[in-house]
């Protein structure tokens, strides 16, 4: 258990004097456990994340991509107060960071009606817009430098497809489907020279990752988390990501979005399919891989009907 003792040892770098009221899980995942730790002095509240031994790597990356974010005025994003690379009261490497105001997207969207849909669409196209003008130098996996680095798209996304495709029949994956994908890839590999530059992607902007709250002018987003993922690619390989995981079949969501972004390539529509694609198969990859079976039919009939 994480109590108020550890808590209150743990904040004592930043606020000396600080009296922790209370501790709430937050939602975490396979990698991480995340709390919410409560002060009465000051009054404020902060997030402490656990990271596992095998993930602690990741953290350098999160602190790495949060710091770049704000360093280009993009968010609002979490301030990182503390960064514990050692074992900590639990055994783990932590990092403490400031609260971000409101809650995900994902827990009230199905309870807006168009009008808030759009808005908030809107503003998500912005964002991604903002993160997508921090160039790269060139294409890869994103920690605090691009391991692996590839010259141009191409060889890069022909890399992911290849380890995907490969993960995807080692994992059992359904060998007419393996098939499909990879004839699929091989006649579009020509869309992928048409993108002129890679650029930091957040690469999970869904709606878990979205935080909102109520307005004057009625919900609104207050900011986005979870950079763990982050790469450096071709930008549509993130709206393809929102596109798959939240806006789905939703007009009003992919109209919003596209708006809020901006101009796009001729292509992209083109582009995005594939893309969508590659994230449909990398989630079919990770759920198969953690034994999270009751997943695996759906996003195998997401991949027949894209391909």
């Amino acid at each position: 258990m994480f109590d108020h003792g550890q808590a209150t040892e743990m904040l004592r770098p930043i606020w000396p004097d600080a009296v922790v009221t209370d501790i709430r899980a937050r939602t975490g995942g396979q990698l991480s456990s995340v709390y919410e730790v409560r002060c009465e002095q000051p009054a404020e509240s902060v997030i402490v994340k656990f990271y596992a031994d095998q993930w602690r790597w990741k953290q350098s990356k999160e602190v790495y991509v949060y710091r770049l974010l704000r360093a280009n005025g993009v968010g609002p994003v979490p301030t990182i107060l503390r960064v514990e690379p050692d074992a900590g009261p639990l055994g783990r490497a932590f990092t403490v960071m400031t609260t971000l105001p409101g809650q995900p997207l994902a827990h009230i969207s199905t309870y807006l009606d168009d009008a808030q849909l759009a808005r908030i669409y809107r503003q998500l196209g912005e964002t991604l817009a903002a993160i997508h003008r921090i160039g790269q130098s060139s294409y890869g996996y994103l920690t605090t430098r691009i391991l692996d680095p590839e010259p141009d798209n191409t060889a890069y996304m022909t890399r992911q497809f290849t380890k995907k495709l490969a993960e995807f029949e080692e994992l059992g994956g359904d060998p007419e489907l393996h098939t499909g994908v990879h004839a699929y890839f091989a006649k579009r590999i020509g869309l992928l020279r048409r993108c002129e530059a890679p650029v930091l992607c957040h690469n999970d902007f869904y709606e878990g990752n979205i935080l909102v709250g109520r307005a004057a002018a009625g919900w609104t987003v207050t900011g986005f988390i979870d950079v763990e993922n982050a790469v450096a690619a071709d930008p549509l390989i993130d709206l393809a990501k929102t596109d798959y995981y939240s806006v789905r079949d939703s007009q009003v969501k992919r109209t919003a979005l596209v708006q809020g972004y901006g101009p796009l390539p001729e292509d992209w529509t083109e582009r995005s399919a594939l893309y969508r694609l590659y994230h449909a198969l990398e989630l079919w990859d990770w759920f198969a891989s953690i034994g999270d079976t009751a997943s695996l039919p759906g996003i195998a009939d997401d991949i027949r009907r894209m391909i």
